[in-house]
């Protein structure tokens, strides 16, 4: 729990759908769009949201895939060709009929993904085992008809990121997509967005509509419930088959591709406010934070601490710190440190007059509202271990609170139980399909399936998997 001034949100043990809502307007995230269903996000979180594409990007372009960009309109015959697909996605399209003040030939589909399109041209651009693999990236938006819309957790438009392979092998495309998953997903979400995420593969009924498997990473949100925050698929060749994605292998033979798509979106925006915010608003890890350090003037009046907090914000910088200055002294100080904490800036740098005499600032951790005195002249040298501190201590809190609130059971009546408030874990042979049903009855689902150890179930036998079941969102 951060220390911090009286809460001005909703506590989240009272109302947690309710405190989420207060973070996104008090801390200046997100307003609603003004058709039903859209977002408008506010400078503050794209921010976030562009630390977050940096990050993802730089690891999808270390596991070699490359950027492009393909059409928002796709023709609607595209999704006729792969039978699963549009009836999996049918119910969420928006489609377009009238264009120019006229009637179209063709209706076209307002992208949902682009398996469909990008399999058009990958078999333009496939003629031989030496154009493979074919390695797509795209950052692009979408849109899904969401009749249940929440701000960054389902929206009927939002921005993600859609990559697309295709493969000489069935093991090559699978182990891209494992890789996918491993060293691009859940090393971001560990690594900078401090959230433990389960990786698992999800159970015949969850699969992407048109895959043969499909890998996800699982978090654990401030109430116990799941959020899915990233998928990698596995498409076997039914898309390849559909839109005749093929090559020439090295005898001369024709064979069909093996291709994978995946993806993370602005949900994790989501996943980032409700894994890691407290009663005082949001709390972000310092290798994602836009903004790691602000300098906040507590008093001034002729100018000189607006100076020398200048100078610290500059010296920040050159430790390699992301800092910003904040001198509206016409503003309390009060209201402007409530301001920062809801934002969830890493740390709060305060100097005031008597600071500066005695040649020391005061540091306070959003993480747990810890404050301590630090020499000015060692400000610079310290900031980029303390926020390593905070980093490694978000994670850990994480994760006790994860592994707090799951409970390996035995029984399908106990996960339903369980569930209410966490994770439940229980051997996958006690799952038939009524089963099933009956965790639904309770809002429960099948998160992912794993090996005990918590890795993804390659070929490890049936009877030997483990079942995550939550409640989600």
């Amino acid at each position: 729990m951060a220390a911090g001034r009286a809460p001005i949100l909703t506590p989240r043990g009272d109302d947690f759908p309710r405190w989420y809502q207060d973070v996104l307007n008090k801390a200046e995230l997100a307003d609603n769009g003004p058709v039903r269903g859209t977002m408008v996000i506010r400078p503050y979180a794209y921010a976030i949201w562009e630390r977050m594409v940096a990050e993802v990007d730089a690891r999808i372009k270390a596991a070699g895939a490359e950027n492009a960009y393909f059409p928002l309109f796709i023709p609607e015959s595209y999704f006729q060709r792969e039978a699963e697909h549009v009836e999996g996605f049918s119910p969420e399209l928006a489609v377009v009929t009238v264009g120019g003040g006229k009637e179209l030939e063709e209706p076209v589909v307002v992208r949902p993904t682009s398996e469909t399109v990008i399999g058009e041209y990958m078999a333009k651009w496939v003629q031989s085992y030496r154009d493979l693999p074919l390695l797509l990236n795209q950052w692009a938006n979408v849109v899904r008809w969401e009749l249940r819309p929440r701000v960054f957790l389902r929206t009927s438009e939002f921005l993600w990121q859609e990559g697309h392979t295709a493969h000489a092998t069935e093991d090559d495309a699978r182990e891209y997509a494992e890789h996918i998953l491993h060293s691009v997903y859940r090393d971001f979400m560990v690594e900078v967005l401090a959230i433990p995420v389960l990786v698992g593969a999800k159970i015949a009924q969850e699969r992407f509509a048109g895959a043969t498997n499909t890998l996800t990473c699982e978090a654990m949100m401030g109430d116990g419930k799941a959020l899915q925050m990233g998928t990698s698929h596995e498409l076997g060749q039914n898309f390849a088959r559909a839109f005749d994605v093929g090559f020439l292998d090295e005898h001369g033979e024709q064979r069909i591709c093996w291709t994978t798509s995946w993806g993370v979106s602005t949900r994790m925006m989501g996943g980032l406010i409700m894994a890691h915010g407290d009663d005082a608003g949001l709390r972000v890890p310092p290798r994602l934070a836009a903004v790691q350090a602000v300098v906040l003037v507590v008093r001034d009046e002729d100018g000189s601490v607006t100076a020398a907090a200048g100078e610290l914000v500059d010296s920040l910088g050159r430790a390699g710190v992301r800092a910003r200055l904040d001198a509206r002294v016409e503003t309390g100080f009060g209201r402007r440190a409530t301001e920062w904490e809801l934002k969830g800036v890493p740390l709060r740098i305060e100097v005031g007059p008597r600071d500066l005499a005695e040649g020391q600032v005061v540091v306070a951790r959003r993480d747990d509202g810890a404050k301590v005195p630090v020499p000015v002249a060692e400000l610079a040298a310290r900031a980029p271990g303390l926020l390593e501190e905070v980093q490694a201590a978000m994670l850990a809190d994480a994760t006790e609170r994860r592994d707090a609130l799951t409970t390996v059971v035995d029984s399908v009546e106990e996960a339903a139980e369980v569930s209410a408030t966490g994770f439940a874990v229980l051997p996958w042979r006690l799952l038939d399909d009524a089963a099933i049903d009956l965790l639904g009855r309770s809002a429960v689902t099948v998160r992912c399936l794993q090996t005990p150890d918590g890795e993804l179930p390659g070929g490890a036998p049936a009877d030997e998997l483990v079942a995550v079941c939550a409640r989600s969102y």
